[in-house]
């Protein structure tokens, strides 16, 4: 599902695809998440958590960059799906992204995957 795009077509810009597999909510970001694009991908998660899909995969091979802003949406997250007995999974972060993570400290708040596929598997 599109959540849609914000931005023009060369920066700033973020789609979001959701869908369910198995016991699995996963989410993938594509593009740019920033405080432009945040409220799209906000939306989703919270929408799956309201619909009690506690176990959100967020497939991050996609997306290209990351800043605070899109970092506190997926900390919102996790709280939310913790504290519903589930949790949040990233898998397959691209470098420049899995650098903020590393900076900041929250990659270890996160179940983190290489992939995908090792996501749905755990």
């Amino acid at each position: 599902m599109d959540r849609g795009t914000v931005g023009s077509a060369n920066r700033g810009r973020l789609q979001v695809e959701v869908r369910t597999e198995g016991r699995s909510e996963i989410v993938k970001p594509v593009g740019e998440l920033d405080h432009h694009t945040a409220e799209l991908l906000r939306v989703p998660l919270e929408e799956a958590l309201a619909k009690g899909r506690t176990r959100l995969v967020i497939d991050c091979s996609r997306l290209e960059f990351c800043d605070s802003t899109g970092l506190n949406v997926l900390l919102g997250a996790r709280l939310k799906a913790d504290a519903a007995g589930g949790g949040v999974h990233l898998a397959g972060m691209q470098p420049v992204v899995a650098r903020v993570f590393e900076i900041t400290g929250a990659g270890a708040v996160f179940t983190v995957h290489d992939s995908l596929e090792s996501a749905l598997d755990d």
